[in-house]
């Protein structure tokens, strides 16, 4: 029976080829006639049915319909959405293909328009085309978009999408639809004229999925024939040779030990210490970016090291027995930005950080101090339970009297989420963390200082929770100029409706959003490992 359908199906694939074929056997099959007269044009083929899945891009549905823009997406002229603000269908797609150059060319029914700050954000898009090649293709639609000062763009049939056909996933979909998944997308001038000029051109935006159908003509024949042959020959050979050495040569070398292998038992005090962490790479880019105009300023044993921070003098206890590892860390991070009559909108401090590592998995602590954004009151949380993190096994072995923790990944706690207004959500990727500890005062740290540096104090953090006040010590960042995509969101309490938004939000919405956004982080409960003090 499969022999028997496998004449229909070579010919459905060879139907298939035709469509789209810049990727399948057309030219082959072109040269298979080299003989006869060339055609005076190639044909073309018609396309219908055709659908084109597009999110645009997901941060910014998510901004639109979040706590900061309070807005809504509505549909058009037959557009869908999947569910949970998911990706847009936009249907009905009719065109045509060109067998010579592999060019395609569709039109799709369906309108999007996206509203938020009361109208401030406007930006509505239709008449949604696709033109693909070989190797580029491009989304190009109808858009109007409101300006902040309240004019409108308007502009037909323009490019705003640059797409990247080398990297599309090809295949075949229901009732022998052709299949282009999972297309890279790039925002082009006119893409940024859509969004104001606030998205830059080149920023990536959803992948598009593309399926086409070329109109179906029954088939009219069928196969009549049934294979008649079987293969009446067996292998009638058996190895007779068996293997009669046995291996002489051992391996020369060995996998490399484990830390645990490498590093006998230790406990003790941890005598100092470095922890290096930069948050959140897209939240540091944001503050000293050309939407928050902001600075980071370090203090009290703290160090801006470019791409992180570095937190000094650890104090803690490692215990082998129990492989666990605390370790508490002296300086403190400040974040400003959205300076207004000389006071910071956005006002956020990480100090007092410590690791509570037991095994492979980990926490990773600090006082927060944050301002609320719409009351200016200033809240602390002392001993926030901030990020997850996942350990090596072994890695807690200490090696020279030093344990060094490299690259460990840092996952959004609950309580971190909430710390952030709940515009973070749980589970999301933080940068990740370099620490380095000893337990011997004449080891010698990574960076240069030797073990003994630091106090010798307890496990406890040291120091006082990050404050309001005006720190002036150590580096502030200046660089960073890029706005990057994070997540929808922001900061502890009401600056961080701002903050972790990133380019993922126009900056003209932005700015709206600074006067219009209720703040998410006052009255907020957390969870906090000893003590919480709220001041004003």
């Amino acid at each position: 029976m499969a022999a028997t359908r496998r004449p229909i199906a070579l010919a459905a694939a060879v139907a298939t080829a035709a469509v789209l074929g810049a990727t399948f056997s057309l030219p082959a099959l072109a040269a298979d006639n080299s003989e006869a007269a060339p055609p005076a044009a190639a044909p073309k083929l018609e396309l219908v049915d055709g659908t084109l899945d597009w999110g645009i891009k997901e941060k910014f549905r998510d901004y639109v319909v979040g706590p900061i823009a309070q807005g809504k997406i509505t549909l058009a002229d037959g557009a869908k959405q999947a569910a949970d603000n998911g990706v847009f269908t936009f249907v009905d797609g009719k065109g045509s293909y060109d067998t010579g150059t592999h060019a395609s060319d569709t039109a799709f029914k369906g309108g999007v328009r996206f509203e938020g700050h009361h109208g401030v954000l406007d930006v509505q898009v239709s008449d949604v085309k696709v033109t693909t090649g070989r190797e580029t293709g491009t989304i190009t639609a109808d858009f109007t978009s409101k300006k902040m000062d309240g004019t409108v763009v308007s502009k037909n049939d323009a490019p705003i999408a640059d797409l990247d056909m080398t990297k599309a996933k090809r295949g075949g979909g229901a009732g022998g639809a052709m299949v282009f998944a999972d297309i890279p997308a790039k925002l082009t001038a006119d893409g940024s004229d859509a969004f104001g000029g606030m998205y830059p051109v080149g920023t990536e935006l959803d992948p598009a999925t593309l399926s086409v159908k070329t109109p179906s003509t029954p088939p009219t024949d069928k196969p009549t024939d049934k294979p008649t042959d079987k293969p009446t020959d067996k292998p009638t050979d058996k190895p007779t040779d068996k293997p009669t050495g046995k291996p002489t040569e051992k391996p020369s070398t060995e996998p490399a030990p484990t830390a645990s292998e490498t590093a006998a038992p230790v406990s003790g005090p941890v005598v100092d210490g470095n922890l290096d962490w930069g948050v959140r790479e897209k939240f540091r880019d944001y503050v000293v970016g050309p939407i928050a105009h902001g600075k980071i300023v370090t203090s009290g044993g703290a160090s801006d090291n470019g791409d992180s921070y570095r937190f000094t003098k650890a104090t803690g206890r490692l215990d082998a027995d129990k492989n666990t590892l605390d370790a508490a860390f002296q300086g403190k991070v400040r974040f400003l930005g959205h300076e207004t009559k000389g006071a910071y909108v956005l006002d956020l401090s990480l100090s007092n950080l410590k690791v509570d590592i037991e095994g492979t998995s980990g926490t990773l602590l600090a006082d927060v101090s944050t301002k609320d954004q719409q009351t200016g009151k200033v809240s602390k949380f002392t001993g926030l339970s901030f990020a997850d993190l996942k350990v090596p096994a072994g890695a807690l072995a200490a090696k020279g009297g030093i344990v060094n923790l490299r690259d460990v990944p840092a996952t959004l706690t609950t309580d971190g989420a909430k710390a952030f207004g709940g515009f973070y959500k749980k589970g999301e990727a933080l940068d990740a963390l370099n620490v380095a500890v000893s337990v011997d005062k004449d080891a010698q740290l990574p960076g240069g200082s030797t073990g003994g540096s630091g106090s010798t104090g307890g496990s406890g953090s040291t120091g006082g929770s990050g404050s309001t006040g005006g720190s002036t010590a150590g580096g502030s960042t200046t660089g960073g100029g890029t706005v990057g995509g994070g997540s929808t969101g922001g900061s502890v309490g009401g600056s961080g409706s701002l903050a972790a938004t990133g380019s993922d939000v126009p900056t003209g919405a932005l700015i709206a959003a600074s006067g219009v956004v209720v703040a998410a982080g006052a009255g907020i409960v957390i969870a906090a490992r000893r003590r919480r003090d709220t001041t004003a």
